[in-house]
């Protein structure tokens, strides 16, 4: 059973699920120096992702929905 709890959160019987990137789809993961509120790209290398695919988010932080923070 689901529950939804917050936008681009779900949790499947008491575990989160993971955050994916809203534009791309690839897997992020915490970013270290803050785990609550940023998340990135999995082993971003040179401007490609995991995948080796070439994306435009990949370098960006993410917020818990997936969705890139763009630079003001």
């Amino acid at each position: 059973m689901y529950s939804f709890t917050e936008p681009g959160l779900f949790l499947a019987r008491g575990a989160e699920a993971p955050v994916t990137c809203a534009t791309c789809g690839c897997r992020l993961t915490p970013d270290p120096r803050d785990p609550e509120h940023v998340w990135r790209h999995f082993h971003p290398f040179a401007g490609r992702d995991a995948r080796g695919c070439r994306v435009d988010c990949v370098d960006l932080p993410h917020d818990r929905t997936g969705a890139p923070i763009r630079p003001i």
